[in-house]
Formats: structure tokens, sequence, C-alpha cells
């Protein structure tokens, strides 16, 4: 788990860059070792990627950022784009060289339970080699209303902690002072989901997410689609690993009426 934050605070920026499997290629491949380098020299704690693609990077531009290989998927193209399916398992991501493995689970779509009979395996092949597992429990299927309810949050973070991941990434919460309920409920380390549908830019959610007790970001479409993704990688470590920056004016105000 020390591996996983590269200040040993227990804070978290990942870089998730697994998008490509869903939605097609993110960078041409002349430039993906370039964003790779961008996003490890900017000061990523941890890249997520499928195992194909882990094959790809020059070892050496890691440095200190740890490796994720994430070892379920499912494409756009889907009958049901929800349902994700296992692609890998824990020895082959250890003979990449991962320092941890990633499940995506969508609570509330019909395969839900495949999912979950999915990440209880691939938490007990953890168990077994010592490595950490990153749940990402999302709310997400057709009976599915309100995906960013606290109360529902609540209950998706202490799924991923009863069956036996490590962390936890899920959305913020809406309204995003009520996220502080779920932080502070959770047995895990909460990790905020990139920001889209937030109407804040990236720094102001990033700041938010902190300020609401989560203990990292996960942002990959928001800074590999950006010109300078260095750049807005060193500013969200700033704010992951940096000293306690203020929530923005209308969060501290959310945070005064919650008292």
């Amino acid at each position: 788990m020390a591996r996983l934050s590269r200040p040993r605070d227990n804070r978290y920026l990942f870089v998730p860059l697994d998008h490509s499997m869903a939605d097609g290629p993110i960078v041409g491949q002349a430039d993906f070792n370039t964003l790779i380098s961008d996003i490890c020299l900017g000061g990523a704690d941890a890249l997520i990627v499928h195992k194909g693609r882990a094959r790809t990077i020059q070892p050496d531009l890691l440095g200190d950022c740890a490796l994720i290989v994430h070892l379920n998927a499912s494409t756009d193209h889907a009958l049901d784009s929800d349902e994700k399916v296992l692609v890998g398992d824990v020895e082959e991501a250890l003979r990449l060289g991962a320092d941890a493995v990633s499940m995506h689970v969508n609570v509330g779509s019909d395969t839900e339970a495949s999912q979950l009979a999915d990440l209880g395996t691939v938490a007990s092949a953890c168990d077994q080699w010592g490595v950490p597992l990153l749940a990402m429990i999302y709310l997400r299927g057709p009976r599915v209303i309100h995906p960013n309810s606290p109360d529902q949050l609540a209950h998706m973070v202490s799924i991923a902690a009863d069956l036996g991941a490590d962390l936890v990434k899920t959305v913020l919460a809406s309204p995003t002072a009520r996220m502080a309920e779920v932080t502070a409920a959770s047995a895990l380390p909460v990790v905020v989901a990139g920001g889209d549908g937030h109407d804040m830019n990236l720094y102001d959610f990033a700041t938010t997410a902190m300020a609401v007790g989560c203990r990292g970001l996960a942002v990959g479409r928001r800074v590999f689609t950006d010109d300078t993704p260095r750049g807005v990688v060193q500013q969200l470590a700033a704010i992951v690993h940096g000293r306690y920056v203020p929530p923005v004016p209308e969060l501290a105000q959310e945070l005064a009426g919650t008292k």
C-alpha cells in the first residue's frame, strides 16, 4: 500500500488510462510513452492500465510511479456496456510488475451478481499474494435513479470493504458537502473519480474532494485530453499531497450548514 503513495502520506493521485478498452485510443501509440512520462514526472502516484498496455510502457519512465493493472473490462459497443468481465488475473499482473490491481463493479446493473462474484474471487487472490486491490464501485444500471446519492454511495464503499478491497474509488456525492458522511463511514480510503458531471473546474473539484475527507483522486480523461498533461498532474498532486487548501467558498458555506 505504501508504494501507491509516493510521499508515503496515505494520499493518492491515480491516473486511469484504461479508457482505451471501452472508448478507443486515447493517444497515438507514438505519443503513449510521452504521455506516461508526463504523468509520472508530474507527480502521479500510480497509473491504471490494462495488461497488454502495460507491456508497451518503457519501465524506466515510471520512476517512483506505481503500476496498477485493471482486471476486468467492457466496451461501449456491447448490448450491456455496464457488464464487466474478467480479462486478467492477479498472477499475470504480478508478472507484469504491477504494484496493485483494480476491479470495476456496477452495482444495480443486470450483471451485478457476476461482477460481485468476480470481485470476491480477485480479492481472495490478492490476499494470497499480498497485492493491494482498488475496487471501483459505481451505482449504474437500468433501475438506478440517484447514482450520486450520499446514502447509496455509503453503501457502495461498504461493499468494497466487505468483499476485501484495500481502497475504493467512486463518485463525488451530491450535494458535495454530504460526501463527508460517506468518507467518515468508510472503512477504506476513498478515492474520488474524475469530476465529470459536476459544475466545477478540475482544481475546485479536487480541492472540494479533499476537503470532504476523500483520500485522493483518480483523474484520467481530464488529464490525457489536456494540452499540458504534466502541468495538470502537478497541480493535482499539489492539492492531494500539499498543504491544506481551503474549500471553494460555496462548499465552505455548505459544510458550515451541516454542522
